[in-house]
């Protein structure tokens, strides 16, 4: 007897949870997700922040055919000079500040959480690493290291030492940054924490404590780059400078793929003592970087940033009216939408599914429902899913009058 597509999932694919959505995709387009009885579901989640073009916009996909007709993987990264990684790299520059002029190709933002620790181990000399409580950096062995809860890694311990946390827009905590630290691992905006902006001049603070004590500033822009916030990065939204960005998610159009971003001084100390000090095999894969380029091309062009903030205003000014939201959090199209009862949360999700938009939940928020649309929608769409949203909302609330 043949299996079902269903029965496969749970029987042969790994889990990752408990309690997945077991959504059945047929096909995706725009800011649609049709399952394979041909119902749409407006996507108010890009896959976590991924799909900021949507499903299969069209520039991108006609940059992957066009690479897929040239040549796909050819040699290990970092061997052949190749025009989708020159072309990205190229493009990419004109839109950061001029120290922030060499890129290292990585296939994931784990990945590139990982070769950040390790260069500012190098560049330092020092092997103590801070971040911030409640931060989610990936889930590979350094990056899980980074963590400050014990309820998602206690299981994997012991994990790298010298590992420290502080709390987000404490400026107290600074002065544990000190001579030991070789760098400071941050999200400009914590994400899964519910979507928790930096208090004025915290991430200039950081910044200056940084310098004073010589350790690297590295910024984790793997959910907030890209547009996301309203800025192209929330680095310049914030008017500061990291000495290493780490990209990811939305950079490859819906492809997998991450970046290191630093001065060429600094990036390129991986090339000697050692020679090859980190290497990657499928890094910077060509179609995969023909997939970026059309991405960025796409945002830069279609001034899809600058309708980035007007969408999260009409949404905030939906939802806060609800009588059991209590607060509306957003960086621009980064939001969090916290409940007034944790036990409201599941019957929303649930029910906005049920109606066909989806939401999800946070990592370390259980008062919350995340929001994170593809830039791409309408407002037209973005009404039309709202209404589903205020819909699962009143449903939430008379489950318990």
């Amino acid at each position: 007897m043949s299996l079902s597509k269903r029965e496969i999932f749970f029987h042969n694919i790994a889990q990752t949870s408990t309690y997945p959505l077991a959504m059945e995709v047929e096909s995706a387009n725009g800011v649609y997700i049709i399952d394979k009885s041909g119902k749409k579901y407006f996507d108010l989640n890009s896959g976590i922040s991924v799909s900021s073009l949507g499903h299969r916009h069209p520039k991108v996909i006609g940059a992957i055919k066009t690479q897929l007709d040239k040549y796909m993987h050819t040699m290990v990264y970092g061997e052949h000079i190749q025009s989708p990684q020159t072309d990205y790299a190229k493009l990419l520059m004109t839109q950061l500040n001029p120290k922030l002029d060499c890129i290292y190709y990585l296939n994931s933002g784990t990945e590139v959480i990982e070769a950040a620790m390790k260069l500012a181990k190098r560049a330092t000399g020092r092997y103590e690493i801070i971040s911030c409580r409640n931060a989610y950096h990936g889930s590979s062995q350094g990056s899980e290291s980074l963590r400050s809860d014990h309820e998602f890694s206690r299981s994997f311990l012991p994990l790298l030492p010298g590992i420290k946390h502080i709390e987000f827009n404490n400026f107290d905590d600074l002065n544990r940054i000190t001579g030991k630290t070789a760098a400071i691992i941050l999200e400009p905006i914590q994400a899964e924490a519910g979507v928790i902006l930096p208090k004025a001049k915290y991430l200039k603070e950081v910044q200056k404590r940084c310098a004073e004590v010589g350790c690297l500033l590295i910024l984790d822009e793997i959910q907030t780059g890209f547009g996301r916030t309203g800025q192209l990065f929330a680095y310049q939204k914030y008017e500061i400078l990291p000495d290493l960005l780490c990209l990811g998610k939305a950079m490859g159009g819906g492809l997998p793929v991450g970046a290191l971003v630093g001065n060429r001084g600094l990036i390129n100390m991986f090339s000697n003592n050692p020679d090859l000090g980190h290497i990657s095999t499928f890094a910077g894969h060509p179609v995969i970087c023909a997939s970026a380029k059309a991405t960025l091309e796409v945002l830069i062009e279609e001034n899809l940033i600058e309708q980035v903030n007007t969408k999260s205003e009409y949404i905030t000014s939906r939802l806060q009216e609800h009588g059991i939201v209590a607060e509306v959090r957003a960086a621009g199209l980064m939001m969090a939408v916290e409940l007034t009862k944790r036990k409201y949360l599941k019957h929303v999700v649930q029910e906005a599914f049920s109606q066909g938009a989806l939401i999800d939940y946070f990592l370390f928020n259980n008062k919350c429902f995340r929001l994170a649309p593809p830039l791409i929608y309408t407002m037209e769409e973005l009404q039309s899913a709202i209404d589903i949203i205020c819909s699962a909302l009143d449903y939430a609330k008379n489950k318990y009058e």
